[in-house]
């Protein structure tokens, strides 16, 4: 067993039964509307357009479908918009000096000049650090030594500047090192120019790609680059071009086209630098194309030709190549192959077999070896093994609940792992292990100022008994001193789709909740692979409900161990995870004293019955095609726009991007529209319209932090606090 990282905080785990047998949640939602009222202004009301959606059952009305513009630019849709933003900023006003409070204890903690651990590749160490005050890093780099004169590559300041939005989303710099290009968007709609920049003059050069992913990728002469074309209406990534650096990019070539609407395409490099890729992944399916990366003119060749339920990754570590593979593993396992393109199957050996009990995650490959994430028992944690074969040294940490992740080291012979460590108590720490000698180091942990002592925090890893018996993974942060009485409030959160998982990591903004007496929640419903592939498909298509019912028995369970205040639950999801709050609030308001949610897939039926929006086809193997009518009946059952009912709901707040490209505006403009339409309460309904941010939110670090602090002002408000 190898080195394990230390543990600085004490996990707590469950000890015996808790049950309250009086505590049960309220029957109807909490009325907060004395303690946060609304304001004097009355709230923003949509009008009714009819409109008919075609669907397998009939015509749908959807009196709200005005709103959708996919310009943004019409008059009646932006005036709406802005009168909800103007509704919200009036009702949160009396939250604003908490809010400033909060942004000041969150942003204490920060480190504002800092800089991140260096990497090695091509003679230079590469890094990015940040100055203080400044909302956005800079790139830079050391020859030969950290000792050198630094290089700035890349200021994120200046290039921000004049932009309400700005995101550096990929910086590359050719082999040779004199080259950079930066993918560069400045409205948050994931549609990216690529920029290039002579290293050695310090010139930007007048080539520009535009409406491109962020994949940048130079081919071993240093002057050809490949990228990858968006479709400009449904943003898909379906293209790849082949451009000469100093032509018109009008004589680009394309190299590649996917025309399968389910597919989206990515490219990359090898780690031995000997190969350019193309991956094509679908929600089901994957495919790898590749070429010499010396010859970028040859014609790409497949690897392993697509088939429907097979999903593979390829990485060369030199002498061999290493397929991850759930061909007859649902769980995934590992193949060594010899390096030949097309495969030969026959040629495969078995490198690391399929494991009932543990999904394989990632893998980064070595000369002589090959480290695995994986989860096992809800947590994530790493494997190395040599390339030889057998099961390896497994990393694990002394705690209840943590993760271990991958970092990308770009040296195939550097002989050196490096991975991430990080629990609910522990700040994510950087560790790097010697394959010669065994030992692990401790690189760099995330300094947390302010004053932060993890002795003063407890955590704990749950399992949760759901309603038809699943065992759902639950973990909780709180602070030494708060009561486990029953008493406490909790902030909840989960996502629960895509198979992505979620993790019990140090989140030092959370802090502020806990150090005033919350409980902080993660619950990894069914819908992640938390518990391996099995525990996405359980939650997923005609099994999505068992999504939003693991959700709700994680807080009926709260309250029965006497963790959670019965009527001081609070809610939070985003994207998904605000599909999943839509569904929530729908079937068990009156478990939530207040629901945010950020960026919410909303409108599902609507939405994937369109293939013109953004992600719709790609998207049918996760939720369904409602062109069928078992889907149509089964999404619309508990697509929130749809379900919004007559009936009293909690305090809420939806936030949503003008620009979001992943989950349109519109969603969240109709569902509060419905939802001020029908609900019967006094509660706040608040919606935040930002015209400066992307799917994610804005793109200043301290943006962000404001943007949390007015989420946790408005939580503390719905208690009382101002």
């Amino acid at each position: 067993m190898l080195p394990r990282p230390p543990n600085p905080a004490p996990e707590k785990l469950e000890a015996g039964p808790r049950d309250a047998t009086l505590s049960r949640p309220p029957s109807t939602p909490v009325d907060t509307s004395q303690l946060l009222p609304p304001p004097a202004m009355a709230a923003p009301t949509a009008p009714q357009q009819p409109h008919q959606v075609a669907g397998p059952r009939g015509p749908r009305s959807d009196p709200y479908y005005w709103l959708r513009d996919d310009s943004r630019s019409r008059p009646e849709v932006l005036a709406h918009l802005r009168a909800e933003q103007a509704y919200f900023d009036a009702a949160l006003a009396p939250l604003r000096p908490l809010q400033q409070r909060l942004l000041a204890e969150i942003r204490s903690r920060v480190q504002e000049d800092d800089c991140g651990v260096p990497a090695y590749s091509d003679g230079y160490w590469y890094y990015r650090r940040f100055e203080r005050g400044q909302q956005y890093p800079l790139h830079a780099r050391r020859r030969g030594s950290m000792d050198a004169p630094e290089e700035i590559l890349l200021d994120g300041n200046e290039r921000a500047r004049g932009h309400g939005y700005y995101h550096a989303a990929a910086v590359v710099v050719s082999e040779d090192g004199g080259t950079m290009a930066v993918a560069e968007d400045t409205v948050g709609r994931y549609l990216h120019t690529l920029r290039f920049k002579d290293l050695g003059r310090g010139a930007w050069l007048p080539d520009e790609i535009h409406g491109a992913a962020p994949d940048i990728v130079f081919a071993n002469d240093h002057r050809t680059v490949f990228s990858v074309e968006k479709d400009p209406l449904t943003l898909r990534p379906f293209r790849v071009r082949r451009h000469r650096l100093g032509t018109p990019t009008a004589q680009d070539v394309v190299v590649f086209e996917e025309r399968d609407p389910s597919f989206q395409v990515a490219i990359g490099r090898s780690k031995s630098d000997r190969y350019v890729w193309i991956e094509l992944k679908s929600t089901l399916s994957s495919e790898m194309w590749l070429i010499p990366a010396s010859n970028p003119m040859a014609e790409f060749q497949v690897y392993l030709p697509r088939e429907r339920g097979h999903q593979y990754k390829l990485r060369d570590a030199g002498s061999h190549f290493v397929i991850r593979s759930n061909r007859d593993a649902p769980n995934f396992q590992l193949w060594l192959a010899p390096p030949t393109i097309p495969a030969d199957p026959t040629e495969f050996q078995l490198l690391l077999a399929h494991r009932d009990a543990a999904l394989l995650v990632d893998f980064e490959v070595f000369a002589d070896r090959v480290a695995v994430a994986e989860r096992s028992g809800g947590l994530q944690k790493i494997r190395v093994l040599p390339l030889q074969g057998g099961e390896g040294d497994l990393l694990v940490a002394d705690q209840s609940a943590y993760a271990l992740t991958l970092e990308h080291t770009p040296d195939l012979r550097s002989g050196r792992l490096r991975y991430r460590h990080t629990a609910m108590t522990t700040p994510a720490s950087l560790y790097e292990l010697d394959f010669a000698t065994g030992l692990t180091r401790l690189i760099r942990q995330e300094p947390i100022l302010g004053g932060f002592d993890p002795a003063h925090y407890r955590s704990e890893f749950h399992h949760a008994t759901a309603r038809d018996g699943a065992q759902v993974p639950v973990w909780l942060l709180y602070h030494r001193d708060t009561a486990l009485d029953g008493s406490a409030p909790v902030y909840q959160s989960a996502y629960g789709s895509y198979g992505d998982s979620m993790d019990p990591e140090f989140r030092s903004s959370v802090i502020s909740l806990v150090d005033r007496g919350f409980i902080y929640a993660i619950a990894a419903i069914r819908g992640g692979q938390e518990l391996g592939r099995q525990w996405y498909e359980d939650g997923k298509l005609l099994n999505k409900k068992n999504t939003f019912h693991d959700f709700v028995d994680v807080s009926d369970y709260l309250v029965r161990k006497r963790y959670a205040a019965p009527d001081k639950i609070f809610a939070m999801g985003g994207s998904a995870g605000g599909l999943l709050m839509g569904a929530v609030l729908n079937e068990a308001p009156e478990r939530y004293r207040g629901v945010i949610a950020h960026v919410p897939f909303v409108d599902v039926v609507t939405t994937m019955l369109d293939p013109g929006i953004p992600l719709t086809c790609g998207e049918f193997d996760e939720w369904g095609n409602p062109a069928d009518p078992l889907y149509y009946d089964y999404m619309l059952s508990y697509s929130p726009y749809d379900q919004v009912r007559s009936q009293a709901y909690p305090a809420m707040m939806v936030t949503t991007a003008l620009h979001d490209s992943q989950v349109q505006y519109f969603e969240a403009a109709k569902w509060v529209a419905r939802l001020r339409e029908r609900k019967t309460d006094h509660n706040l309904l608040l919606l935040k319209v930002d015209e400066h941010a992307c799917h994610d939110g804005r793109s200043g670090r301290f943006d962000r932090l404001a943007d949390i602090a007015e989420e946790f002002a408005f939580l503390l408000g719905l208690l009382g606090e101002r």
